[in-house]
């Protein structure tokens, strides 16, 4: 008998398993292969009608949209579902919530790090139901608009020397904009700043965001 339950909602059906998944966790780390076969296992055995793919680089679960999402980085995992707020509920889990914050179950570095089996089946289905009932993902609130941040003079400096840089820059929005500004401005050493210059323009010449690292659904 398997270890997790079938989902009740569907009968068994044949897998839909992609081999760029496979060929994804083969390629990470030792410590991240066993959390992401793992939480494989249970988004198919929470939905046996799911169907994996890539998108954005990452491995996606999908039935009748995108239900979830997991990475692989350096030192940690991310596990994330598409409609967090609404799936995330302590009465879907049993009294578990989940953290909200990268991937809404912060830096999983072993299976132990994991939420209970039990609630990551019932956050899966509940996320397909959501789909199947055509519910849309929440609108994101709206804040108030910040002034804009002045970059440092070092900042534009770099940004003139390089100009793939500098184009992916003009093309942010404010906020991704004031999120390089924000980091830029607010270390205290000159040691610091000149660091977090230099990874800000090698990750702006990748064409990545800030916050590239955590953004899983």
């Amino acid at each position: 008998m398997s270890k997790f339950p079938i989902s009740k909602r569907t009968t068994p059906v044949m897998s839909h398993k992609d081999p760029r998944i496979d060929a994804y966790i083969a390629a990470a780390n030792s410590f991240a292969r066993p959390i992401l076969q793992h939480l494989r296992k249970l988004v198919h055995a929470g939905c046996p009608d799911v169907v994996e793919t890539i998108k954005w680089s990452f491995p996606h679960f999908t039935h009748q949209g995108i239900l979830c999402s997991m990475a692989a980085f350096k030192g940690h995992c991310a596990f994330g579902f598409w409609k967090g707020d609404l799936v995330l509920k302590a009465e879907a889990s049993g009294g578990h919530r989940a953290k909200d914050a990268m991937g809404q179950f912060g830096r999983i570095a072993s299976l132990a790090e994991l939420p209970p089996d039990k609630a990551i089946l019932a956050w899966v289905g509940k996320a397909a139901e959501l789909n199947e009932k055509g519910v849309g993902k929440p609108a994101r609130t709206k804040t108030r608009s910040k002034k804009e941040l002045p970059p440092p003079d070092c900042f534009v400096a770099a940004l003139k020397r390089n100009p793939r840089a500098q184009e992916t820059f003009q093309k942010f929005s404010p906020s991704h904009k004031r999120e390089y500004i924000e980091w830029l401005t607010e270390a205290r050493k000159e040691e610091t700043r000149q660091r977090r210059l230099r990874t800000t323009i090698e990750w702006l010449t990748e064409g990545r965001p800030r916050n590239w690292k955590y953004q899983l659904c």
